[in-house]
């Protein structure tokens, strides 16, 4: 009887939890592998609950993180550690997905090894270095490496042609997100407004526009998320009918700042960080999402809501050059003009319908199963 494939996920943060979690379930269901999922904690209790809001419960947890750690801090803890779980269970194939620093030490710790690399949303680039930082260095080293490149769209594809690799190691798949979110959209309970917050089920109840705001990044801490907090501030004041909900972050860099700017508005709504279901709902129910997030830009196309993206770049320019999203910055003064214009109605959005699956249909898990299985 011939072996299963053994292959080893590594998961650091939440997004990558959602992301991952169509493939690794697909696989585990098949039949046909052996899977061992291993997160490393970068984001642990946001991660925990994405998994399990996929029914999927880690085999490994390697706990990474330390208060006030550095980056460099974080990726020597990572070789130590990722290095051992490699010795230990000895896979035929890693999987990363995106950009994380736990995607880039998971990817070179393989390669010391001759174990083979499936980098998943493989070849985005923002073409900047320090945005997003660290992010766009990780992926590009993990490039160097990856033995199979699954490429989100035909953008992604051709940035990893450029860079000189092979043709035949590049398959374009869709983004997984679109799995992940379709799933959702099928399991997705209306009751979960409970669970949330009652002044929002008073607010959705009511028909009022929810504006949705995700502000975290690293390169936003300090001036540029202030300004975001201030474009916020400005807008709850010209639109008291309209509830601004931002779920925030745990890093105290995040909650400080925004504590601080935020609290006490009447109609900013100041959350503890959500389950992805609970996110998921509050996206479905958005008018208008202010994000800085990555994958969020994918999410928001695909649930066909008006999009400003909080950052100078962006390694997702599909959604940008289709025009179903705003690339405006962190400048307080640009945000608030293109709120106002999605608020006002003054933004055309109509073509809402064509635009949905840039960034897949949702098939994406099952071809990277049909390229594991095929493998030469």
């Amino acid at each position: 009887m011939k072996n299963k494939l053994h292959v080893l996920f590594f998961v650091g943060t939440r997004p990558e939890a959602i992301k991952m979690a169509p493939v690794f379930n697909l696989l585990k269901n098949s039949g046909d592998f052996k899977v061992t999922l291993c997160t490393t904690g970068q984001h642990r209790e946001m991660l925990v609950q994405a998994l399990s809001d996929f029914s999927i419960i880690p085999d490994y947890d390697l706990a990474v993180m330390v208060n006030n750690q550095s980056l460099a801090g974080l990726t020597a803890i990572l070789f130590q550690k990722i290095d051992s779980i490699l010795d230990e269970i000895k896979p035929d194939w890693v999987l990363v997905q995106g950009d994380t620093t736990t995607v880039m030490v998971a990817s070179i710790c393989a390669f010391y090894k001759k174990i083979k690399v499936g980098h998943i949303e493989a070849g985005l680039r923002s073409f900047n270095n320090y945005s997003p930082f660290p992010e766009e260095i990780n992926r590009k080293i993990t490039s160097v490496i990856a033995d199979v490149h699954f490429a989100p769209t035909d953008i992604a594809y051709n940035n990893l042609l450029n860079e000189g690799i092979e043709k035949s190691r590049i398959i374009v798949t869709g983004n997984t997100i679109v799995d992940a979110v379709l799933w959702m959209q099928d399991h997705l309970k209306d009751d979960l407004i409970e669970d949330i917050s009652l002044k929002l089920k008073v607010a959705i109840d009511g028909n009022k526009k929810i504006v949705l705001i995700t502000a975290h990044r690293r390169e936003n801490f300090g001036t540029p998320l202030l300004q975001i907090c201030k474009a916020l501030s400005i807008l709850a004041k010209k639109y008291p009918d309209v509830i601004f909900v931002y779920p925030v972050h745990l890093n105290p860099h995040v909650r400080e700042t925004v504590y601080s700017q935020l609290s006490g508005i009447e109609n900013i709504l100041l959350l503890q960080p959500q389950t992805y279901c609970q996110f998921f709902f509050l996206m479905s129910k958005a008018s208008l999402i202010l994000t800085d997030s990555g994958g969020v830009q994918e999410e928001a196309v695909v649930l066909q809501k008006p999009l400003i993206i909080l950052r100078d770049t962006t390694e997702r320019p599909e959604g940008v050059n289709s025009k179903v999203a705003q690339l405006v910055g962190t400048n307080k003064d640009k945000i608030v003009e293109h709120a106002c214009r999605f608020l006002n109605n003054e933004f055309d959005y109509s073509d809402e319908n064509a635009n949905r699956w840039l960034y897949g249909t949702g098939n994406a898990s099952q071809l990277i199963k049909n390229v594991l299985l095929n493998y030469k």
